[in-house]
């Protein structure tokens, strides 16, 4: 049982509609995926350029809309398969309605593989030489994404008795909970893109391609794992095999994935 306390920190309500004009209403859910865009976009047109080079800046630039598509239809689709696929089974016609919120990493990061290798494959571009590029910007979206979550009182933690505790308006238990959104914008945002930030500074690891590509898989994976001890398993899903969640069973494979890529990049 959780105490009944009063939380330290107070939820600060910030209005999930970052500007309004008219009918038009722009979230900061929206914002933040527009962020993190920009940002890894900016950092990749630097990389890719990086000895040993594997594209150009006008690529990179190229390498967006596509990257685009493939965050939104694989973190929707990710959604729809992994998270609630009897609902959209009988309400297929929900499934376009991405304002109504349901993005999922795991599907959005096959999206944007995918997209990865169509567009290497069309520019004849190493797909893991390239791959390593982007993913050293990933964790910016991941970091903007998560703020964004806690903006929207949404995928909040499980209930807690840490003096940080908060009560989040969206809960109807109005229990004091850990703001696992903040704990994962950490993990899986500041953490992993000093990491990945790291690794891409020696230049032995960059020409070993593939390897930081396996990096961000399993670092992800990692971080993630850990971050859902705290947050609150969908209610819909709630804990499945021996205790985990849902994110932790689709973030194991990830783990090995990026250890048998590093473990194969270990030689130039």
């Amino acid at each position: 049982m959780i105490p009944a306390i009063l939380p330290i920190w107070a939820f600060p309500m910030i209005d999930p509609v970052a500007i309004q004009i008219g009918p038009l209403g722009i979230r900061w859910y929206a914002l933040a995926y527009i962020a993190g865009i920009i940002a890894a976009w900016r950092l990749g047109r630097r990389l890719v350029q990086t000895s040993p080079a594997v594209a150009t800046p006008q690529q990179m630039d190229d390498f967006i809309s596509w990257a685009t598509l493939g965050i939104i239809i694989g973190g929707r689709l990710g959604y729809v398969l992994f998270y609630r696929p009897g609902h959209y089974l009988f309400a297929p016609w929900e499934i376009p309605m991405v304002w109504q919120g349901g993005m999922a990493f795991h599907g959005g990061a096959l999206g944007v593989i995918v997209a990865a290798w169509l567009f290497c494959r069309a520019q004849k571009l190493s797909p893991l030489g390239f791959g390593d590029r982007v993913a050293v910007g990933v964790p910016l979206g991941l970091f903007f994404g998560r703020l964004a979550n806690f903006v929207n009182a949404e995928l909040y933690g499980r209930p807690a008795d840490v003096p940080w505790a908060m009560v989040f308006p969206t809960d109807p238990m109005a229990l004091p909970r850990h703001p696992s959104q903040l704990y994962q914008a950490g993990l899986e945002g500041v953490a992993l893109f000093l990491l990945m930030i790291t690794l891409f500074s020696r230049p032995g690891l960059r020409e070993r391609r593939g390897f930081l590509t396996g990096a961000l898989i399993a670092g992800y994976g990692a971080a993630r794992c850990i971050g859902e001890f705290f947050r609150q398993p969908d209610a819909h899903l709630g804990f499945l095999l021996v205790g985990t969640t849902m994110g932790q069973l689709l973030s194991l494979p990830m783990m090995l994935i990026g250890i048998v890529l590093m473990w194969r990049a270990r030689r130039p």
